[in-house]
């Protein structure tokens, strides 16, 4: 078969996806990763003709386990490394999780983080020990390669290692301050720790990019995540301190987040530092253009979030303890995209323009030619005319059931008020029982070029499934599927609908 369009809008095929995070596959380790699992369930979703999988970021995570606050907007999660590959090099002997006990069907990070980390130095040891030269030269020819970025990185989690997580505006202040004297001690001092992470993220890098190859070569695409935010606590804001609103102690003096909204009185006050447009604008956006780069190399598409922040961004004062100071400032617009585009060509964004959506925001989306997203949980809470009715989406759309921030279809109905349930049960022509099956068809059988859904829906999972309550920590992201679920009846069903809406071969309806 031959490798898709990276970007299905381009074509103008309809195409159909599912929403499953790396950490949610199954898998003996304690997590999924990209060991055999997710090679199983790419395998699984061309049976059911499913064109795309979409993933959350695959950055490092940060507090309470969130994909979307990592340490890092260029490195690869060191929890995704799978093991099976540095076994069959000889590196490590396949690791006994059994004999822990981990949970099959939810990541315990607690539990799992440390005992994985331990597995990744194990490996690098014997990397070390006995890798042959190929594999020494690809190691050195990479961190060469990368070493923009990867660099300050290592040095990071190398200093930060022995420190417990301690947050680097609290380092030795020469060492916050990046004095050269200071970096050079620790470059030498650290070197083998430094290395370690060089490795590690070696090793991602190397199995992101089979999966995906392996992905294409099936026909299916990966539809990456790109947080538009970076944490404080981070490589990217030590190594660019210059890029942020920070003061002289390097602590924020403006953070993100939304204003008031329906969804809270308060807002949501996210801290994340702001970024500097009037300086990134300088060097033609040079950051950005090497961050989605850095994004491509690993997926075909990917959505990026909070898309509305590029029109316009809600700026809050860091002593403000909720969203509800601030003030709406402009973002850098399509000057922004333009640079990247003019670096890399064709840009292919899913922008996720969803929340309060003012006209600049959708003259930069149409602007930019991407396109944006619709919920079809969002659209009983209005009449007939509601946009987020499948009914009245436009083609160049990706369009969900729910997100990972949203409850299961399923949920959604259990929860729903009593209008909205007999809104959607009349749209829908469902019930409680198989409301999934029908927002999947509602989808399916829309205008929408591509139409994705989480996995918990195609199997009909109630609200002890949801993947993400936002605003609330922990508990959230730990969510895991096994194999038993995934039966001979949703890849049927699933297979079924897609044919019968053109977004999958004929030949899965027997015709």
């Amino acid at each position: 078969m031959t490798t898709p369009t990276p970007y299905p809008f381009a074509t103008g095929a309809r195409s159909s996806g599912v929403l499953l995070h790396i950490t949610s596959l199954p898998g003996p380790n304690g997590m999924g990763d990209f060991g055999p699992d997710a090679y199983r369930f790419v395998d699984w979703l061309q049976a059911c003709g499913q064109r795309v999988w979409q993933l959350l970021p695959t950055t490092p995570i940060g507090p309470g386990d969130s994909p979307y606050q990592g340490v890092s907007a260029f490195a690869g999660s060191q929890w995704m490394v799978a093991f099976e590959p540095m076994v069959t090099k000889g590196w490590m002997t396949a690791p006994d999780a059994a004999s822990i006990g981990f949970d099959a069907l939810r990541v315990d990070y607690g539990r799992v983080l440390p005992w994985r980390e331990q597995q990744l130095r194990l490996a690098y040891a014997g990397f070390v020990e006995k890798a042959d030269a190929a594999d020494q030269k690809a190691l050195a020819a990479w961190t060469k390669l990368h070493k923009d970025w990867l660099e300050d990185y290592a040095l990071f989690m190398a200093i930060r290692a022995p420190r417990g997580g301690q947050p680097w505006w609290d380092w030795p202040r020469e060492l916050a301050e990046r004095q050269p004297k200071a970096l050079a001690k620790a470059r030498k001092d650290m070197a083998q720790e430094i290395a370690f992470w060089c490795f590690v993220q070696w090793c991602f890098d190397e199995q992101i990019r089979a999966l995906k190859a392996y992905a294409n070569s099936k026909g299916v695409s990966i539809v990456g995540d790109l947080p538009i935010f970076i944490a404080h606590d981070s490589a990217d804001c030590w190594s660019h301190p210059d890029l942020y609103y920070l003061d002289d102690n390097f602590q924020t003096t403006v953070v993100a987040g939304v204003p008031p909204d329906d969804l809270g009185p308060n807002g949501q006050r996210w801290g994340n530092p702001l970024y500097r447009w009037d300086l990134m604008a300088k060097d033609g956006y040079a950051w950005w253009t090497a961050r989605v780069k850095r994004a491509l190399s690993h997926a075909d598409i990917f959505r990026i979030d909070h898309f509305r922040g590029f029109a316009g961004y809600w700026e809050i004062p860091a002593s403000s303890p909720t969203a509800k100071e601030g003030q709406w400032l402009p973002g850098p617009g399509i000057a922004l995209f333009s640079a990247i585009e003019k670096a890399l060509g064709k840009l292919p964004i899913i922008a996720e323009d969803l929340g309060l959506i003012t006209p600049d925001v959708i003259e930069l989306r149409d602007g930019c030619g991407f396109p944006g997203m619709k919920i079809a949980q969002f659209g009983f809470g209005g009449d007939g005319a509601h946009e987020f009715l499948p009914h009245n989406w436009p083609v160049d759309c990706v369009a969900y059931t729910g997100t990972h921030d949203n409850d299961t279809a399923k949920g959604w109905w259990a929860n729903a008020n009593p209008r909205e349930r007999q809104f959607a049960g009349s749209y829908l022509a469902c019930h409680e029982g198989d409301v999934h099956w029908a927002m999947i068809r509602a989808c399916s059988n829309s205008v929408a070029r591509m139409v994705v859904f989480p996995l918990q829906d195609v199997l009909g999972l109630g609200s002890e499934h949801r993947f993400n309550i936002p605003g609330v920590l922990g508990g959230n992201w730990g969510w895991r599927f096994s194999w038993d679920m995934l039966g001979a009846e949703p890849t049927r069903v699933l297979g079924l609908i897609s044919a019968a809406s053109g977004r999958a071969p004929i030949k899965l309806l027997g015709l």
